[in-house]
């Protein structure tokens, strides 16, 4: 069907998460306390990394940019979702749509690499430890940060151009609590089987390369894990891994279930409560995984604190 018999959509009407009345106070103020502990936690561990010297090493460096990408994805979705709550018609401009999109693709993509990262900055600290200072130093500690934050605004570009090219037609109602590829595609008139089978191909790409990546990294630090006689050298090695592949676990299992499930299989609806996990739970919960079952980062919170109270003494 020709372009022009469709009227043009310059605004869309974003579902949210429930359309019971009663339901949008409550979740107003749930999704407040996971947004304020989400600020609270990264802003807290990138203070903390930037304050306390001896946590001025690589694998502090990005696990700063970590809780940097997860700060301002989280702030691409959250602020507009709480206004919807409170708001009787939640109404999201067309361009504001398409930019909301962009910058939270760059994000999600940016957390993908920034993951990969940090296993390889594990795999060389624990299986290549002589090496590890020249291997990672500085100058490539910022190339691989650079070369994440790159990835994710190409793969940005390329999708959000993908559904910017779409028609959408009168009907403008986004099946979501935000505007994302699968309920926008869902709006398309002209949406055709080679936009799916595009974003299929792309996100198997980037998280087939992840996780292979992830995998391999995890499989040397395993062998060379095993390879340590004592009890507390093979402990003290898988303990600077395990927060790493809980947050794996749950930010590529919750992305997975969205962008690689048929729709015919898994209705949008229920795609619903794994977006939200991925977008809204997974960043406030990384700056807990992280300094919970960190020794250097409760030693240097404590020292912080100690700082202070200090000098509130004075």
């Amino acid at each position: 069907m020709a372009a022009e018999n469709h009227s043009a959509v310059t605004e869309f009407i974003l579902g949210g998460l429930t359309n019971r009345p009663e339901l949008q106070l409550p979740l107003f103020f749930l999704f407040l306390g996971i947004y304020s502990v989400t600020m609270v936690g990264n802003l807290g561990v990138i203070t903390l990394i930037c304050l306390n010297a001896h946590l001025h090493t690589p694998m502090y460096y990005f696990l700063s940019s970590l809780s940097f990408v997860d700060l301002c994805y989280s702030s691409v979705i959250t602020p507009k979702m709480l206004a919807n709550f409170v708001s009787e018609k939640n109404i999201i401009s067309y361009a504001g749509c398409m930019s909301q999109l962009y910058f939270f693709l760059v994000f999600v993509i940016a957390e993908c690499y920034m993951l990969t990262v940090m296993a390889y900055d594990r795999y060389v600290a624990i299986c290549r430890p002589l090496l590890y200072n020249i291997i990672m130093s500085q100058g490539v500690c910022s190339l691989l940060v650079a070369g994440v934050y790159a990835i994710g605004f190409i793969g940005a570009v390329a999708h959000t151009g993908s559904i910017a090219s779409l028609i959408f037609c009168a009907d403008n109602l986004i099946n979501h609590f935000m505007c994302d590829i699968p309920p926008l595609l869902e709006l398309a008139c002209n949406r055709f089987y080679v936009h799916e089978l595009v974003v299929f191909i792309v996100v198997t790409t980037v998280m087939g390369i992840v996780t292979v990546t992830i995998s391999i990294s995890y499989a040397l630090i395993l062998s060379s894990i095993l390879r340590i006689h004592s009890t507390e050298g093979r402990s003290k090695a898988f303990s600077t891994c395990s927060s790493h592949i809980i947050v794996v676990f749950l930010f590529f299992g919750s992305g997975a279930f969205v962008y690689l499930r048929p729709p015919s299989v898994l209705p949008l609806d229920q795609g619903k409560v794994s977006s939200l996990f991925y977008t809204v739970v997974v960043p406030m919960l990384n700056p807990l995984i992280y300094s919970l079952r960190n020794k250097d980062v409760k030693a240097a919170l404590r020292k912080t604190l100690g700082k202070i109270n200090f000098l509130r003494k004075e």
